[in-house]
């Protein structure tokens, strides 16, 4: 479990993380999005100890993580798969990773295992491996004392298909054995398709919160009238009831509101439907870029420190 209760970060001037409150849940895949510079590396680093908050708090498994006895046993974190030692090889990262959390060696030859690093792969130095391979060697880091909670800023970055489909299912296998799961990433399908819960952030606040299918159902419904049928009559029923209506390239029109209630207003003006779907094709994407339209701030200059 995790708890945020009022994070804060000011850095000068400049507020790179504003009272940011919500929790990630047992069980459950908790997607952390926002835009470049929203804050959401600023709220991971303060809630795993390595950056010092303004105000506020964050406890995992009940207590701040600096008080936790030890920390890769209850909590496995990967921030930046780049900042492991490059002079060092994968086995010999593990080895310090197993040591400092005072495991026996197996769990090396386990870890290797798991995230499927070849034994010529874990004897190279770090120096030599792709992103994708880096990414491997920090998940298997973080998996190393058999952590309850994941903590995860882009762990997807650099795998290739394959990788990505891996580390889906492995977050959902750790979900589905009552782990807790963080995740932050850019590649927005991939947070669709295995986050439970979602938390959106932008210019270091939280802009909505909930579980995927409640936010979801603000990207509307996809709907078309039968072939051969003039949809204006639809257009005109929609718009008379205060919704907004957007035409697709295909002819379909995407309404911001729920199946049922775009069905119901197409039989009462005597429209026949061939087509009445949720919005997945906008799906995650459409929901963030309107959540976030006004908290773009990919051409903002922040401090050292306050990035993401």
């Amino acid at each position: 479990m995790i708890e945020v209760q009022g994070l804060t970060k000011t850095y000068g001037a400049h507020r790179a993380v504003d009272d940011v409150t919500f929790s990630a849940r047992p069980g459950r895949v908790t997607g952390f999005l926002g835009p470049n510079g929203a804050g959401k590396s600023t709220t991971m680093r303060m809630m795993v100890g390595l950056t010092p908050p303004s105000s506020g708090s964050a406890t995992v498994c009940g207590v701040p993580f600096a008080a936790l006895p030890n920390p890769p046993r209850e909590v496995g974190v990967l921030l930046d798969a780049s900042a492991q030692h490059a002079g060092r090889t994968g086995r010999e990262i593990l080895a310090v990773a197993a040591q400092t959390a005072a495991l026996p060696r197996r769990r090396v030859e386990e870890m290797l295992e798991l995230v499927s690093l070849t034994r010529t792969e874990a004897d190279r130095r770090v120096r030599d491996y792709s992103l994708g391979m880096r990414q491997r060697l920090g998940i298997a880091v973080a998996l190393i004392g058999d952590p309850d909670v994941l903590v995860l800023d882009e762990p997807a970055n650099g795998l290739d298909p394959a990788g990505i489909r891996w580390m889906r299912d492995l977050l959902r296998g750790f979900a589905a054995d009552g782990g807790t799961v963080l995740l932050s990433s850019h590649l927005l399908h991939e947070i669709e398709v295995v986050a439970d819960d979602i938390v959106v952030i932008g210019r270091g606040r939280i802009v909505a919160q909930g579980t995927k299918a409640e936010l979801l159902e603000q990207a509307g419904t996809v709907v078309a009238p039968a072939e051969a049928t003039d949809g204006a009559a639809l257009v005109r029923a929609c718009a008379g009831a205060g919704l907004d209506v957007v035409r697709l390239g295909d002819g379909a029109l995407r309404v911001e509101a729920d199946g049922t209630t775009v069905g119901r207003l197409a039989h009462a003006a005597g429209v026949p439907l061939g087509r009445l779907q949720a919005a997945d094709g906008a799906g995650l994407e459409e929901m963030f870029l309107q959540l976030t339209a006004d908290t773009q701030r990919e051409d903002a200059t922040h401090p050292e420190g306050a990035a993401a």
